[in-house]
């Protein structure tokens, strides 16, 4: 039977049932939606909600996303591991903010406390202005030699190294991991243009996908596991979506509309001109994509739709569906090649509930029936 396992993401950034009507989104390029005044404030109380739902609903990973008014993404893993049992945590570094040994022995101290619970998703790039505020100022790129200098730093570390390095970002002498991992964790990483692929296929172990249509999908999941087996090398792939539910695909429709409902015009042109300008390659896809089915109430292939790609410049395809419907899809894309699928909605706690209880179990009985059928 095919495995899979199911992430979700925490709203860190904060939780709202609308996106796209935040007074601190106007003039931004937001990759999430929602601002620090939504609906719901990322408080403690609240992200420990999600982890606690998120482990309850069958998880087995929740992602700690970086970038805009994210709460911290370590400090999050830090607290909220004290307050689940078995749930991993994925946290998002950048390169251009924390420098990889100073980032291992952050990881290391966790991953002791926690019993190799957490795990690293390097991610190379982000909104300009966002980069800039941290003062990474490198070509896109350089951006991506950098993560691949980056990567390469942080699994020696992990694998119990003491080394010398001489690279073009970095240079070490006598690096090493003063409290050592007991198991070197998977490297997570993500991007779409061809270098981004290169490094992927170079360095990291599991790579991610936003989800597009079926064909789209296939085709781009393809170009990297070609790769890959051109460099002997076998990678994890995992596969992101929103996730809109109803009794009823109309009703599923009239939910994830109701979603995009209050939007505001300064938002959406803002969203449209930053992207035109600085969009990168799987964040134009996807924009594109958006733009071709916005006469088709943004419906791209059978229970997949665009219609948050107005606003998110990330993770946006949604797939939009009764239960049974959504995890008929999934299976598809399980059956693409995709071990790991990562699943979200708005508002967060209402949609990782939802697809614990309905959605999880229909795609594990779906998966399980089929292999009965080839026995």
């Amino acid at each position: 039977m095919a495995n899979v396992e199911f992430i979700t993401m925490a709203p860190t950034s904060g939780d709202s049932k609308y996106i796209g009507n935040q007074v601190s989104n106007k003039g931004q390029q937001t990759w999430s939606g929602v601002g620090v005044d939504s609906d719901r404030e990322p408080s403690v109380e609240y992200i420990t909600q999600i982890a606690q739902a998120a482990e309850k609903a069958g998880f087995s990973t929740l992602l700690l996303p970086i970038g805009g008014n994210c709460v911290d993404s370590l400090v999050a893993a830090s607290h909220l591991t004290a307050h689940t049992k078995t749930l991993n945590f994925l946290f998002a570094v950048r390169p251009g903010s924390t420098a990889p040994t100073q980032l291992a022995k952050q990881f290391a101290s966790v991953n002791y406390w926690t019993n190799n619970r957490v795990f690293v998703n390097v991610v190379t790039g982000g909104a300009p202005k966002e980069l800039e505020n941290d003062g990474d100022f490198l070509s896109h790129t350089d951006r991506y030699k950098r993560t691949r200098e980056y990567i390469e730093i942080l699994k020696r570390l992990f694998n119990g190294e003491t080394f010398d390095y001489d690279g073009e970002f970095y240079t070490l002498k006598g690096a090493n991991l003063p409290l050592p991992v007991k198991e070197a964790p998977p490297i997570f990483f993500g991007g779409s243009s061809p270098i981004a692929k290169e490094v992927a296929t170079d360095v990291a172990d599991v790579y991610m996908l936003w989800g597009e249509t079926l064909e789209t999908t296939k085709e781009e999941l393809e170009s990297v596991v070609k790769l890959a087996k051109e460099k002997n090398r076998n990678l994890s792939y995992s596969v992101s979506f929103q996730v809109v539910l109803g009794e009823t695909e109309e009703e599923a429709f009239k939910n994830a509309n109701k979603i995009i409902s209050q939007i505001e015009p300064e938002v959406l042109a803002a969203k449209h001109e930053n992207t035109l300008k600085n969009g990168a390659v799987g964040v134009n896809r996807l924009h594109q994509l958006m733009l071709e089915a916005k006469d088709n109430n943004f419906v791209i292939a059978p229970n997949i739709w665009a219609g948050l790609t107005q606003v998110l410049s990330g993770n946006s395809i949604s797939l939009v569906g009764t239960p049974k419907q959504v995890a008929e899809r999934i299976v598809e894309f399980v059956d693409l090649g995709f071990d790991k699928v990562l699943l979200r909605g708005f508002p967060h706690l209402e949609v990782i509930t939802d697809i614990g209880e309905k959605v999880i179990p229909l795609v594990h009985e779906i998966l399980a029936e089929r292999e009965k059928q080839v026995v």
